[in-house]
């Protein structure tokens, strides 16, 4: 029990790295979770790596926020929108075979790592885009609704998916579409997590030492993504939506053959 602990305190390190840079962490921990922890149930799992990765998170978040330049007039449309299309999200989850979306999640992730690699120049520097006020606030909505739905929903890539948002349409560098996408993520997974806390479903002897490891992490990754910069995080961005697409492909295929 300790041992299987420990690795998975491991894995969810990295995964805390992993996901305060460009997202993706639940690449790493949450089947390193299925797989270390099998007594417990599916609602156990997800509740318990939830726990950890939101703290990871918050860590990451705060990192941003005291060490990058943040717009919040910007910014504060698209978390509502965020955590009020989360919230609707999760009162129709049970309804939602995410199965069915996965042809046009791995189509759509595939076109977002083509683009990044032909486009060299996409989000190593900031782009000012000719928005108006009223422009920007609507599009920070839509951004945040959609995204916040999809996390709520269904959820790999949420992470992936912001930071290129906030590239393409907003004009951001990496760095900062970063910071600004782990804030969107801190707030849209806030309301399930207080769900499962609610639910008594949060296995805490576990939780704890894994958010720990992953707070490191978040820590860890966040330092060198602000220290190496937006070129760095790219080819990151680049490598993880690259695993994500052969993950969500494997997932989909061993589900249907």
């Amino acid at each position: 029990m300790i041992t299987s602990i420990l690795i998975l305190c491991c894995f969810a390190f990295i995964a805390g790295f992993v996901d305060a840079m460009v997202g993706g962490g639940g690449l790493v921990q949450l089947p390193a979770m299925f797989i270390l922890q099998p007594h417990m149930g599916l609602a156990q799992t997800l509740a318990t790596n939830k726990t950890a990765s939101f703290a990871g998170t918050s860590v990451a978040a705060y990192r941003y926020i005291k060490r990058t330049t943040i717009d919040w007039s910007h910014l504060t449309p698209a978390i509502i929108a965020a955590f009020m299309g989360s919230f609707s999200a999760a009162l129709l989850v049970s309804y939602i075979h995410k199965e069915q979306f996965m042809p046009f999640i791995i189509v759509i992730l595939s076109l977002v790592l083509l683009y990044t690699i032909f486009k060299k120049e996409l989000g190593l520097h900031r782009v000012e885009k000719s928005l108006s006020k009223s422009q920007h606030v609507w599009y920070a909505i839509l951004t945040g609704a959609i995204l916040g739905m999809y996390e709520g929903l269904i959820g790999p890539g949420t992470g992936s998916f912001l930071i290129f948002a906030f590239i393409v349409v907003f004009g951001y560098d990496f760095l900062h579409a970063s910071a600004n996408a782990k804030v969107i993520n801190l707030v849209a997974s806030a309301g399930a997590l207080f769900f499962f806390i609610f639910k008594g479903f949060v296995v805490w002897n576990i939780a704890i030492p894994v958010a720990a490891c992953n707070m490191i992490g978040g820590y860890t990754g966040s330092h060198i993504a602000i220290k190496k910069g937006s070129a760095f995080i790219r080819i990151f961005f680049i490598l993880v939506v690259t695993a994500l697409i052969l993950k969500l492909s494997h997932d989909y295929l061993g589900w249907h053959f």
